[in-house]
C-alpha cells in the first residue's frame, strides 16, 4: 500500500518502512508525527483519488533527526558591469520512518524496529571513527569537574631567614668539619751569589767511553784545493749578430 502525502510545499510518495527527508518539522527525535494532507492511496490496480484529500487518510512516521542538508551555491553576475556575488545556504532539514498507512477502509503497518542512527554517525563508522552527539558532548562539558586552581606561590625568604634557617647551619658546620688541614709553607732555598754563578762546573770522574771520539779529518786532494782556489769563470755568450731588415717595396698610390 502506499500514499501521496504533502508537506513542505512538495509531494512524496510513500510506504510503511520508507525513509523520507522533508522540509524542517518540530520535534524532538523519536517523536511521532502524522500526516492528514494525503492526496492519494493505492493498493494494487485499486487506487483512490482525493478531492483534494481523501477524507480519513493518515500516514504515521517517527522523526529520526533534524540536520542541514547539502550546500548550495548561489552566484549572480552581471556581465560587462563587474558585479558578481557568491552566496551558500543549507536548507534544514527532518529525516523520517514511515510507520503507519490508513484510509479508504485499509491500513498498511511496518514491523520492523526504528533506530535513532544519525547519517553523521553512519559517516563516521564508514570511516573508522568515533562519533558523540552533541548533546552528549555538551552534557560531558557540563559535568566535566572544574580545574583546580593553581595555589598561590609562596612569599620568597630575606637572606636573614635564609642564614638563620637549619639547613644552612648544618651545610656549614659540615663544611668545616670536612675542610682539609692546610699544609706548612716550604722553606726557599738561598739564592744563588754572583761568584758561584760565575764559577764553572766540575768535570764529572769517570772514564771515557771507547769509540766516543772523533776521527781526524783527512787531507783534502790537490785538485780540490785547485778548484777551490780558481773559480770557474762563466763563459760569456756570443751575441749572434742581427740580420738586417729587407726595405719594403712602395705599392703605389691606393686606387
Amino acid at each position: 500500500m502506499y500514499a501521496v502525502i504533502r508537506t513542505g510545499g512538495k509531494q512524496y510518495r510513500v510506504q510503511p518502512g520508507d525513509l523520507l527527508v522533508v522540509e524542517k518539522l518540530d520535534g524532538e527525535p523519536g517523536a511521532n508525527v502524522a500526516f492528514g494532507d494525503v492526496l492519494m492511496l493505492g493498493e494494487g490496480e485499486a487506487v483512490t483519488i482525493g478531492a483534494p484529500l481523501v477524507e480519513g487518510a493518515r500516514v504515521q512516521a517517527t522523526l529520526i533527526e533534524t540536520r542541514k542538508g547539502g550546500k548550495i551555491k548561489i552566484f549572480k553576475k552581471i556581465r560587462r558591469q563587474g558585479y558578481r556575488r557568491t552566496k551558500g545556504h543549507r536548507q534544514l532539514q527532518s529525516v523520517l520512518r514511515v510507520t503507519a498507512i490508513a484510509g479508504a477502509g485499509q491500513e498498511a503497518k511496518w514491523d520492523g524496529e526504528v533506530t535513532l542512527t544519525t547519517k553523521a554517525e553512519l559517516n563516521a563508522r564508514s570511516r573508522g571513527l568515533a562519533y558523540q552527539a552533541p548533546q552528549a558532548a555538551a552534557a560531558a562539558v557540563e559535568t566535566a569537574p572544574a580545574p583546580k586552581k593553581a595555589a598561590a606561590p609562596k612569599p620568597a625568604k630575606t637572606a636573614e631567614e635564609v642564614l638563620a634557617s637549619d639547613e644552612v647551619k648544618q651545610a656549614m658546620e659540615t663544611a668545616e668539619t670536612n675542610a682539609p688541614v692546610a699544609a706548612a709553607p716550604k722553606a726557599k732555598a738561598p739564592a744563588k751569589t754572583p761568584a758561584a754563578k760565575a764559577a764553572p762546573a766540575p768535570a764529572k770522574a769517570g772514564k771515557a767511553k771507547a769509540g766516543s771520539a772523533k776521527p781526524a779529518a783527512k787531507p783534502a786532494s790537490p785538485k780540490a784545493a785547485q778548484a777551490k782556489a780558481e773559480p770557474s769563470k762563466p763563459e760569456a755568450k756570443k751575441a749572434a749578430p742581427r740580420k738586417a731588415a729587407a726595405p719594403k717595396k712602395d705599392k703605389g698610390p691606393a686606387r
